[in-house]
C-alpha cells in the first residue's frame, strides 16, 4: 500500500505547470497542498489561496511530507532542499546545477536524516537515465556514458545543419520557442550538459567531481566553415558530454562539440531531443532517447520520482559506497579538430602529433592529438580568438596521457 504524499511545490513555471497538469489527470494518492512562488503579481491559472511567497509556509508545515523543488535560483534551491531533508521531508528536485555543486553534502544529509532526494528530472528530461544507472547498471562495469544532454544547443545545431540557419538566427528561434534562455551561456557553453554529466557520473562510477574541475567548451564559435567541413565528410556536429573509465584507477569527464558519423546513435538525434549512449562491459552498447526539454517531458520525470517516494524509494549510491581506487583525471589525450586564425594558438596547444593540416584563404584547420590539460590552460584564449574545437574521434581514442599511463603500469 502506498502512502499519501502531501506536496509543497516550489516554482510554478513551465515544469511546475507541466507537473500539475499531469498530476490532476492521475489518481496517485498525491495532493499538492501549497505552491511557493517568487512573483505574487503574476497571473496564475489556479486559485490565489494555493500560492505563497513565504517558503516557511511549506517547509514548516507538518502536513507537508514531500517537497518538490523546481526553481532556477541555485543557492535558494540548495537552502530549500537541505532544510527539507534535515527536517524529515523527502525531496524531488530538477535543479541540475544545485545538485552537481552540492552532491556530496546532499548525500550526507540523506544519510544523516534518513530522508530521500530524487532528481531524475534534472538529467535529460524524460529519459530515465539516473534510475537505470542506479538500478539496472549497479553491478555493471561501464566503459563510458556519452550523449546529447542539452536540448537547446542541439536545437541550434539541427537548425544550422538541416535548415542552413546561421548560429545567431538559430539561437533567436530557440529563445522564441522557450528552448534557450535570454542569456544562453549555460546551454550553448556546455555548462548545463556538464552539470548533468557530473550527476550521471556519480551514479555510473561512484566518483563525485566538482563541476569547476570538468572542462566544457561549447558551440558559440561554430562557423559556416565548420558546418561545411562536416557536410563534406558526411558528419554532423553535436555537443557531447563524455564520462569514460580509462583504467581501474582513472575516469575522465569533459564536454566538447563532437563530429558524429552516421553509424552512431547520436547522428539522428535532432532538435530538442536528447540521447544517452551507455557502453557497458557485459550489456554492450545501449541507447536512451527522448525529449530533453519542456514542461510535460520533464514533469513526467519529476512525477516518476514523486510516485517512487510513495514506496519510500531512495538512491543507494552503491558505487560511491564501494570506495574503489577510481579517481577523476584531466590528464588525457584526445584527437581534436581546431579551426583557427592565430598560428600561435596551434603552438600553445602543443599537439602530440598532427594528422591533417589545411590552409585556404581565411579557412585554416588542424586535426591532431592534444592533452586535455592544454585545452584547459588555453580555454580563454580559444574563446577570445573565435577558434572552434571539436572532438574528432571515437571514445575508444580517448586515453590516459603517456606519462600517466607509464606511471600506472609501473605501480601495478
Amino acid at each position: 500500500m502506498s502512502k499519501k504524499l502531501n506536496i509543497g511545490l516550489f516554482g510554478f513555471g513551465v515544469v511546475g505547470q507541466g507537473l500539475y497538469d499531469i498530476v490532476k489527470t492521475k489518481n496517485l494518492n498525491i495532493e499538492i497542498v501549497k505552491f511557493a512562488i517568487k512573483d505574487p503579481h503574476k497571473e496564475r491559472s489556479l486559485p490565489a489561496h494555493l500560492f505563497t511567497t513565504d517558503r516557511d509556509e511549506l517547509l514548516n508545515n507538518p502536513e507537508i511530507n514531500t517537497i518538490v523543488e523546481l526553481i532556477n535560483d541555485t543557492e535558494a534551491a540548495f537552502e530549500i532542499v537541505s532544510r527539507a531533508l534535515s527536517s524529515g521531508k523527502n525531496v524531488v528536485s530538477a535543479s541540475k546545477k544545485m545538485i552537481a555543486l552540492h552532491l556530496e553534502e546532499l548525500i550526507e544529509l540523506q544519510h544523516k536524516h534518513g530522508t530521500s532526494l530524487l532528481y531524475e528530472g534534472a538529467v535529460c528530461g524524460s529519459i530515465p537515465i539516473i534510475r537505470n544507472l542506479e538500478e539496472y547498471y549497479d553491478n555493471e562495469l561501464l566503459h563510458s556514458i556519452s550523449g546529447i544532454f542539452n536540448g537547446s544547443s542541439n536545437y541550434i545545431l539541427s537548425k544550422g545543419f538541416i535548415e542552413g540557419l546561421d548560429y545567431d538566427s538559430a539561437l533567436k528561434q530557440a529563445q522564441d520557442l522557450g528552448f534557450a534562455e535570454t542569456d544562453p551561456t549555460s546551454d550553448v557553453g556546455g555548462f548545463d550538459a556538464k552539470y548533468k554529466l557530473v550527476i550521471a557520473a556519480a551514479h555510473a562510477y561512484g566518483v563525485i567531481v566538482q563541476p569547476e574541475e570538468v572542462f566544457n567548451l561549447g558551440i558559440q564559435n561554430l562557423g559556416a566553415q565548420d558546418l561545411q567541413y562536416a557536410r563534406e565528410k558526411n558528419l554532423k556536429i553535436k555537443l557531447v558530454p563524455v564520462a569514460k573509465e580509462l583504467d581501474e584507477r582513472n575516469v575522465a569527464l569533459f564536454v566538447l562539440p563532437k563530429f558524429v558519423n552516421e553509424t552512431e546513435f547520436l547522428y539522428n538525434v535532432e532538435y530538442e531531443y536528447n540521447g544517452v549512449t551507455v557502453q557497458a562491459a557485459f550489456a554492450d552498447q545501449q541507447f536512451f532517447f527522448g525529449k530533453g526539454a519542456g514542461g510535460h517531458p520533464t514533469g513526467s520525470a519529476v512525477l516518476s520520482d514523486i510516485a517512487a517516494l510513495r514506496y519510500n524509494y531512495q538512491y543507494e549510491y552503491k558505487k560511491a559506497k564501494e570506495k574503489t581506487d577510481l579517481k577523476f583525471t584531466n590528464n588525457i589525450e584526445l584527437n581534436i579538430y581546431l579551426r583557427y586564425e592565430d598560428e600561435s594558438l596551434v603552438e600553445a596547444l602543443n599537439f602530440e602529433h598532427i594528422q591533417e593540416r589545411y590552409y585556404s584563404g581565411s579557412y585554416k584547420f588542424v586535426i591532431g592529438k592534444v592533452n586535455l590539460q592544454n585545452l584547459i590552460d588555453n580555454q580563454i584564449r580559444i574563446s577570445d580568438s573565435k577558434a572552434f574545437i571539436a572532438f574528432a574521434d571515437q571514445l575508444t581514442g580517448v586515453s590516459l596521457a603517456s606519462a600517466l599511463k607509464q606511471t600506472a603500469e609501473i605501480s601495478q
